[in-house]
């Protein structure tokens, strides 16, 4: 897939309504406005793609600051998303706080995003906002990010089928024994060359023994005949993420090996089958743990079963065996159990799905295949 042109003709988002309903959650919150530091939540608010802004969202409207490299940039990506925002650019970012300490009145209860702010910030911005009462908060936008709008999962399903393409035209590179440096590096040229702006990570190529590890990074090793290999990649399209993992082996890679990539496929099934709208993510997890402790490697299968996909590949809603999450239709997660064996190998097999009312809708398309 080359998505070129394509990206004009996926279906529009509602950026500029967004504030309005994050609006909705200062009651509950207590607070009258929130300064947005995340830069990850500004782009979601307003369709700002650089590497330095704050919003401030309060009854008047929003109050956009940066600096001067993006004076034009800003102007253009905010109004090219409909959003209605004074647009302050300062010089420092004292300059740029005391842009915001305006639009404030003494007294005005401000949300921070506690989770993106450091205590030495905090100090400071309380010094900016002299007179104004400073509340720390935990998830507003994420929590309106957790459910993707159509044009979210369309572009999360871009970046996915130029994965599946990318990987495609790759497998049959592992015969020539590659080093896994080598095939992450041309895995991302190929999806950049389908039209990707990146990776939405940095990709896992894990062959052998270097298997076991689940975040094992690419090295000099090369790929060979009959053993595991490892593939965990994902790319960006119009900011959104892609995220998936397959298992494979040039030849044939043995009993043993197969056995674990047929207990960690069906692990697989048996959570994608448990995704649905109400679901308690602890659930899914569970529905995938019980399938690998039942074969006898519950103590090898180290990390939770998935997370949510979106602007950011590790975000809201987490599939884990302590999380307290429930699934809801229009969310994306992924659904990637593995079993990991020190000195031998692992397998991890994974996709990106989106929840539906009454299942799930696999945005991954890539076969599930061992042997190549």
């Amino acid at each position: 897939m080359t998505i070129g042109t394509t990206l004009d003709a996926l279906p529009a988002m509602d950026v500029a309504g967004r504030a309005a309903r994050l609006r909705g959650g200062f009651a509950d919150a207590e607070i009258d406005a929130l300064l947005v530091t995340n830069l990850a939540n500004v782009r979601y608010l307003t369709g700002f793609t650089g590497s330095s802004a704050m919003l401030l969202v309060h009854d008047d409207g929003l109050t956009f600051t940066t600096d001067g490299r993006y004076r034009t940039q800003s102007a253009e990506q905010l109004a090219a998303a409909g959003v209605d925002a004074r647009i302050a650019v300062g010089a420092t970012v004292a300059a740029q706080r005391d842009a915001l300490a305006e639009a404030l009145p003494p007294g005005t209860r401000v949300g921070l995003e506690a989770h993106a702010v450091t205590w030495s910030q905090q100090r400071v911005i309380a010094e900016t906002l002299d007179g104004r009462v400073l509340v720390p908060t935990e998830g507003l936008v994420e929590r309106l990010r957790r459910v993707k709008e159509p044009g979210e999962v369309a572009r999360i399903h871009a970046a996915c089928a130029i994965a599946d393409d990318a990987l495609a035209a790759m497998l049959r590179r592992l015969s020539d024994r590659p080093t896994e440096r080598e095939f992450a590096l041309e895995l991302e040229v190929e999806m950049r060359t389908r039209g990707a702006s990146g990776n939405s990570f940095d990709p896992i190529v894990a062959s052998g023994p270097n298997a076991a590890m689940p975040h094992a990074r690419p090295s000099g090793r090369h790929v060979e005949r009959s053993e595991l290999v490892v593939i965990d990649f994902g790319c960006v399209v119009d900011g959104y993420c892609s995220d998936m993992t397959r298992t494979v082996s040039v030849g044939d890679p043995g009993a043993d090996a197969r056995r674990v990539w047929d207990v960690v496929r069906e692990s697989q099934w048996a959570g994608r089958a448990a995704v649905r709208a109400g679901a308690d993510c602890a659930g899914v997890d569970r529905a995938c743990r019980d399938v690998i402790a039942a074969a006898g490697w519950a103590d090898a299968f180290v990390h939770g079963t998935g997370h949510g996909v979106g602007l950011e590949i590790h975000e809201a809603p987490r599939v884990a065996a302590t999380a307290r999450d429930t699934l809801e239709s229009g969310s994306v997660v992924t659904v990637e159990p593995g079993v990991y064996l020190p000195g031998v190998g692992g397998v991890r097999i994974e996709d990106t799905v989106v929840v539906t009312p009454n299942g799930s809708d696999p945005l991954t398309a890539f076969p599930k295949e061992l042997i190549l």
